[in-house]
């Protein structure tokens, strides 16, 4: 099994601005109790929908429509 453990975020910026890390680890135990780590926060997550997402508030929706000029520095 193999986990990845890091700071990396998959845009743009990430990759040609910012100093990013990933470790990348092979090992059965280690995997297993990142897997358990993730469930757990899985289980105290809130869940999130498209339809939610829709229909958020008009104040969300001037926020992203203002700061959309900046999004790439976001």
């Amino acid at each position: 099994l193999m986990v990845s453990v890091g700071s990396t975020n998959f845009d743009i910026r990430s990759f040609r601005l910012n100093d990013e890390a990933s470790l990348n680890v092979y090992h059965g135990e280690f995997a297993q109790r990142m897997t358990e780590t993730f469930e757990r926060d899985l289980q105290s997550s809130t869940p999130y929908s498209y339809l939610m997402w829709k229909n958020r508030p008009w104040s969300e929706r001037l926020s992203e429509t203002v700061l959309l000029p900046i999004k790439s520095q976001l």
